[in-house]
This record gives structure tokens, C-alpha cells and sequence, in this order.
């Protein structure tokens, strides 16, 4: 029997050593949640701001398009600016880039919110530098200010730019992969890229601005989430120029219902809702543009709201929505 009790104690510690690695497995499995903070157009809605998504995977809380009050959902998150980053951008419009400014200076100050002391990254399609460094002279004279009169560190504010001009992975650490691909938002709204995230065999697909396009189809086929744009106006305004010319640039709800159809994602969710008004026309309800997705497609669908949450597991998504907070 004496023989035996070395093999045991070995047998012993490898089944310790198995479950101490396994737990620490399940420790570095973080959540991998999407949260819109905010759903709505260039009209400067206060139950929708402009558009923008995180994605926390990883521990990185990704940043996806920065409209206008992105910090102010951040900050209703208890989100510390600091830890938001990299900024993707799908494209140059100004309502997906004017929250630019607040995410990157705010981030910078002395709050605990705040408190940033490593460069800020952002990564977009070919422009994004010249933007950046636009931004950078815009706003050189405040940041001179600071760095003498309130000492912020000079890391903290620093730029770090990255462009792409092609389809393909943009970012890559820590098992959370970004991968860009192109979308069409018209002939003259170029480039416009949407975006796939894919960590722990989960994914979301965000589609930018774009009409009708198979390359969403594409990255978005079989994910867990696929978040897409979506446009619509009533009949009484189809006639309107300007009215066709936004419509022309997006995708309808029957458009949209198409390529849920074909993607089959684990959830479809609406997001950028460019509902279309004008005095004594009023915008398509929810219930509306629901109805008019139903044509082509009878999957799981949400219509997003600001703050609205998505928390991706391995047997399904959770929608939590604002009010359930």
C-alpha cells in the first residue's frame, strides 16, 4: 500500500493543478456585452443621440463611432473614459465623429472619470489622420493650456492614429479580433466600412451606414448580433428630393429584413434609425418599421434605444434594456 501513496499525492496534485487552471479559465473569460449609446441621426433628439456603440470584450471597451453625447451615455454607464479605446470609425459623416473632441479631451482631465495617461487611438478608413491631426490644431491651444496651467500628462492627450483602405483585421489583442469590411453608403460617401467583432467564439457586427450590401451578408452570417442601420419616411414624403436623397443612402426596413434573412443572426437589432419627418408628416412608428422588416424576415429582431445593453453568451443574448437598469 506504501507503494501506491506517491502515485496518489501525484494523481492528486494533477487533478488540483486541472482545476486551479480551469478556474482560472473561466476568471479571464470576461463578459463580451454591446451597448448603443446612441441610436439616432444628425437631428439633435434628446431621447436619441448621434450614433455610437461599445463593445466591451476582453476587458477593452472598444468604442465604435463617436456621435454627438457619446460621453454623457459613457458617463451614465459609470464607464471611465480613460478605459474607452480604440475609437473605430466607420466613416467621416459628422454625426458619427462630432463626439470626437469630448471623448478624446474629456478623457484627458483630472476627474475620476477622466484621468487618461496614455495616448488616444483611432483607427478608421483612409481621412481619419487628417481628421485627427486637424482636430490636434484645433484644439492645440487649449491643450497647451492645460499641459502648463493644470499638468495633465502629455501621454494622455497624444494621438495615435491607424487607417485602412481594405477589408481585412484592423485589431487584434488579448483574443478580441476587429475585422473592417466595406459597405456601400452611396457613390459619393466613400470610404464607409462596418465592423466585426469576434471574441471567445462569439461575435457582433455593427454595419455602418450602407445600403442593401452583401458584404454585410457576408461578415454578419451566423452571428450572435448583428446590429444594422435602417431608414424609412411615409408615403406622403416619398416625393420630397431631400427625402430621396437620404433614402437613397440607407436601407429600408424591407432591405434590412432581406439581410437578416440571409445572415441569420442570433439577433438582429436595429440602430442609426434615420426616421424621416416634417411638419404634419410624422416619422414611421417602431411598431411600423417591425411590420414592415416582417415582410422578409421572421427571426429575432430588437429595435435599439439608447443604453440599451446586449450581453452575448454561449446559449443566447440577453437585451437589457434602459429602464431595467
Amino acid at each position: 500500500m506504501k507503494a501506491r501513496r506517491p502515485l496518489a499525492v501525484l494523481l492528486a496534485l494533477v487533478l488540483c493543478a486541472a482545476a486551479t487552471d480551469a478556474r482560472a479559465q473561466t476568471a479571464v473569460r470576461r463578459p463580451f456585452r454591446v451597448t448603443l449609446l446612441g441610436t439616432g441621426i444628425p437631428v439633435p433628439q434628446p431621447d436619441r443621440f448621434g450614433p455610437a456603440t461599445l463593445v466591451e470584450a476582453g476587458g477593452q471597451k472598444l468604442l465604435f463611432d463617436a456621435g454627438r453625447g457619446a460621453t454623457i451615455r459613457l458617463f451614465q454607464l459609470d464607464v471611465a473614459l480613460r478605459e474607452v479605446g480604440p475609437l473605430f470609425l466607420t466613416h467621416l459623416h459628422s454625426d458619427h465623429t462630432v463626439g470626437i473632441p469630448d471623448v478624446w479631451l474629456s478623457g484627458w482631465l483630472g476627474g475620476p472619470w477622466a484621468r487618461r495617461s496614455a495616448p488616444f487611438r483611432v483607427i478608421g478608413p483612409t481621412g481619419t489622420r487628417d481628421l485627427m491631426v486637424n482636430l490636434e490644431r484645433a484644439y492645440a491651444a487649449d491643450i497647451k493650456i492645460r499641459l502648463a496651467d493644470e499638468k495633465y500628462p502629455a501621454e494622455g492627450v497624444r494621438v495615435i492614429a491607424d487607417e485602412f483602405s481594405a477589408d481585412g483585421v484592423v485589431h487584434d489583442r488579448d483574443g478580441v479580433r476587429v475585422t473592417a469590411f466595406e459597405v456601400d453608403h452611396g457613390d459619393l460617401i466613400k470610404p464607409a466600412y462596418g465592423y466585426r467583432v469576434d471574441y471567445d467564439g462569439r461575435s457582433v457586427v455593427i454595419s455602418g451606414d450602407t445600403r442593401f450590401n452583401q458584404n454585410v451578408i457576408k461578415h454578419g452570417t451566423a452571428a450572435d448580433v448583428l446590429i444594422h442601420e435602417v431608414a424609412a419616411a411615409r408615403p406622403a414624403l416619398l416625393k420630397d428630393a431631400q427625402v430621396q436623397r437620404v433614402l437613397a443612402h440607407h436601407t429600408s426596413p424591407q432591405e434590412a429584413g432581406r439581410v437578416f434573412q440571409a445572415a441569420r443572426p442570433r439577433l438582429a437589432v436595429y440602430s442609426h434609425l434615420v426616421l424621416l419627418a416634417r411638419p404634419g408628416v410624422p416619422a414611421p412608428t417602431t411598431d411600423e418599421l417591425v411590420a414592415q422588416t416582417r415582410e422578409a424576415y421572421d427571426g429575432p429582431l430588437v429595435v435599439g434605444e439608447d443604453l440599451m445593453t446586449l450581453e452575448i453568451g454561449a446559449t443566447g443574448v440577453n437585451v437589457v434594456r434602459p429602464n431595467a437598469r
